[in-house]
């Protein structure tokens, strides 16, 4: 299937992108946003003390054997859309997960911390100079199996809308997108996919020229709620 939401013809485009569903899945008819007070999406002090608050699972940040430790940066600005996320598309020319919508991040080198590796990636991938991300905080820790990379998410903050393009090969395009835009009806989806070996529930954002969902739409689902349910 291609980036359009298959069975429900009210949601956005979503772009060319394609994804991989297995012939089992069901689309679950249900906006977690929908009841919710999400005001707190417009202000970067909110969501930035939401976020600071919260605890990562560490049972989550020990790395499964043989994956790769891996970090990306979850870069937030506001702007007059309220706070956005920065984000990239992936190239075509990639061996795993081409074409997808990603946070700037790549593999840890030795010896660095998650947070000197997310910094750095995202130097050499969008040109944004470490020393203008104030940290924020750490989420909690994830796989992909596709990659077999363990990524754990970093989350900074910007003063303003920085000034960022393509640096290198592995990205096709750098854009940002407003987290209250994400919690459109006609934008967030969740479906059901079944394996042989396993089950579970993927988050979707259809925007109108891309797709945003596996290990990025995770990490945007708990950003959101996170401010949205902040105390």
């Amino acid at each position: 299937m291609v980036g359009r939401q298959p069975r429900n013809s009210t949601m956005r485009v979503g772009g060319s992108q394609v994804i991989p569903r297995p012939n089992n899945f069901r689309t679950i008819d249900h906006n977690p946003f929908a009841n919710l007070d999400t005001s707190a999406l417009r202000s970067l002090d909110a969501v930035t003390a939401a976020l600071r608050a919260f605890e990562p699972d560490q049972s989550l940040r020990q790395p499964l054997e043989n994956a790769r430790p891996s970090a990306v940066l979850v870069g937030l600005f506001e702007s007059k859309n309220g706070v956005e996320a920065i984000l990239t598309r992936r190239s075509q020319q990639l061996t795993n997960h081409r074409g997808e919508i990603s946070f700037p991040g790549g593999r840890l080198d030795e010896g660095e911390t998650v947070i000197d590796a997310a910094l750095r990636e995202t130097l050499e991938e969008i040109g944004l100079a470490p020393s203008d991300a104030c940290i924020v905080g750490e989420l909690n820790s994830m796989s992909t199996v596709v990659s077999n990379s363990h990524i754990v998410p970093i989350v900074a903050s910007y003063a303003s809308a920085p000034s960022m393009r393509a640096m290198n090969s592995e990205v096709d395009r750098v854009f940002s997108v407003p987290l209250l835009e994400l919690t459109r009806p006609d934008t967030y989806s969740q479906e059901h996919w079944v394996f042989s070996d396993r089950e579970f529930q993927i988050n979707f954002f259809y925007l109108d020229d891309e797709t945003i969902w596996g290990a990025t739409a995770r990490i945007l689902f708990q950003v959101m709620m996170l401010a949205v349910k902040h105390k």
